[in-house]
């Protein structure tokens, strides 16, 4: 029996009133299962055997936008997690057409037949606050107790009315810590192709929680041995069984799910553990055996692999922002690989590319994919000779709009008219502060922007296109300054 005196008062007012009315009032699904295991909910429901109409009228403030008679009640000075309270009606529903949604919904049955079509036995338990009593049908404090995640009645069932519940089996396992009941995962393997019909932005959200949880490589191995991988990520399939050079202790597949674990085990963003993930995703298509290494190569599978995650991040509807986040990190990972190719402004460049908000994650998603090829440590003395001329790059300018000069003025000195021309010489001017920040200054700008402006615009756009010669006497002093100051030289 659970017995909590720290039960919110917004959850005990909304009890009290549905009792008070002469309604029952049950706190049921997730936020019991967690009362069981000792943790606070994040989200509080209740169903009842009043109905929506019944439900609206005993409260001031509710909403209702759904199918399945979910009423609102809306508590505006709480919490976050407490400001809307949802409160069910009893339900049954039958008929899964399109593995997903019922075709119809009935309210007011029992409290029985409404547990009865829940997903697992452990979300289909009731708990009555009025007099602390707990309904459990179907063995789900036991499986609680076992750490088993079961479904209810059968499994091959549950999956067809909404096939996502596979995922959701999964997500709940890393969660959770749980393991998955044999007959149980025989269901999610038999009904696998069903989740071929379930939306993306549903599969995003499942595969959000699994990424962000403390385990999610397992996840992702569950994903895979279940048959369910290739609904979800299909590209990460043909990493299996890809060897990789004498660097790396473990094919593809296993070090991109190690390099995702080490992201998790760090508590770090979901950016970076989407990166993470994909970070290697194209080395099976740019795999090449070098006779003169003896061994196998993967020039540019960087680049590949930003085009190859950002059409599967849009595929499962991830935000823009995101997938542009994600993608760029991608692309440029690479770039702390080789420690004696790193320059001063090879790192500004960087900077550039990535942006100056990216640049930190592409550091920790180095020290992931170090972790992820079985070598025991982050290398902390190249990790600070990285940070170090990092802070010393974004000393100085790393974009157009750090120039000591705008297009505005470009214009007001020069009489030209808005152009291409305008923009290629920002880019041009850019490039020359890129190596050497001395030369950002206002008075030397101008002088060099009406020399560039006077240059036809097929020479002006090869210059800002041009590559720039590195000053290679200036940057071994800076950088041997930043090593003794670091301690890392």
């Amino acid at each position: 029996m659970i017995v909590r005196s720290d039960i919110p008062q917004e959850v005990q007012f909304v009890s009290d009133t549905l009792e008070s009315a002469g309604f029952e009032a049950y706190l049921v699904g997730g936020c019991v299962r967690d009362l069981h295991i000792g943790k606070t909910p994040k989200d509080w429901d209740l169903t009842t055997n009043a109905t929506p109409e019944k439900i609206e009228n005993l409260f001031e403030d509710t909403f209702s936008n759904n199918d399945y008679g979910t009423v609102g009640v809306v508590h505006e000075d709480a919490e976050e997690s407490l400001k809307v309270i949802e409160v069910t009606p009893y339900r049954t529903e039958s008929g899964y057409s399109d593995s997903r949604r019922p075709d119809t919904v009935t309210f007011g049955v029992s409290l029985e037949e409404d547990l009865k079509r829940r997903d697992f036995t452990v979300n289909a338990l009731a708990y009555r606050l009025k007099d602390e009593i707990v309904v459990d049908l179907f063995g789900g404090v036991d499986d609680i107790a076992e750490k088993r995640l079961r479904a209810v009645g059968v499994p091959s069932k549950r999956f067809e009315e909404d096939a996502l519940r596979m995922m959701r089996a999964v997500r709940l396992a890393v969660e959770l810590d749980f393991v998955i009941a044999g007959e149980t995962m025989e269901a999610i393997s038999e009904n696998s192709a069903n989740l071929g019909r379930i939306s993306k932005e549903r599969i995003r959200d499942e595969l959000v929680r699994v990424l962000q949880s403390k385990n999610p490589m397992q996840g992702i191995i569950f994903f895979e041995k279940l048959g369910i991988l290739e609904y979800i990520a299909p590209d990460l399939l043909r990493s299996i069984g890809i060897d990789q050079n004498q660097a790396h202790a473990f094919d593809v597949y296993e070090h991109l799910l190690r390099t995702l674990q080490h992201a998790a085990d760090k508590d770090w963003s979901l950016t970076i553990r989407l990166a993470a993930l994909f970070h290697d995703i194209a080395k099976p298509e740019t795999r090449r055996w070098s006779d003169e290494k003896g061994e196998w190569t993967f020039h540019g599978h960087e680049v590949v692999g930003a085009k190859v995650t950002k059409r599967a991040l849009k595929d499962l509807k991830f935000p823009r922002e995101t997938v542009e986040k994600v993608t760029k990190l991608v692309r440029w990972h690479m770039f702390f690989s080789d420690p004696d190719e790193i320059t001063l402004s090879a790192v500004r460049r960087t900077i550039v590319n990535v942006g100056e908000e990216h640049i930190w994650n592409l550091l920790k998603l180095r020290r992931c994919d170090r972790i992820g090829t079985g070598r025991p440590k982050e290398q902390p003395f190249r990790l600070r000779k990285y940070i170090a001329m990092v802070e010393e790059a974004l000393r100085d300018p790393i974009s157009v709009k750090m120039l000591k000069i705008h297009g505005d003025r470009i214009m007001e000195i020069t009489s030209e008219k808005p152009s291409k021309k305008i923009g290629d010489t920002l880019h041009a001017l850019l490039e020359e502060v890129l190596d050497d920040p001395t030369k950002n200054t206002a008075t030397y700008l101008e002088n060099r922007a009406t020399e560039l402006m006077q240059m036809d615009a097929e020479t002006l756009a090869a210059l800002g296109d041009k590559g720039k010669e590195k000053r290679d006497a200036e940057e071994a002093a800076e950088l041997k300054t930043i090593r003794r100051k670091n301690k890392v030289g």
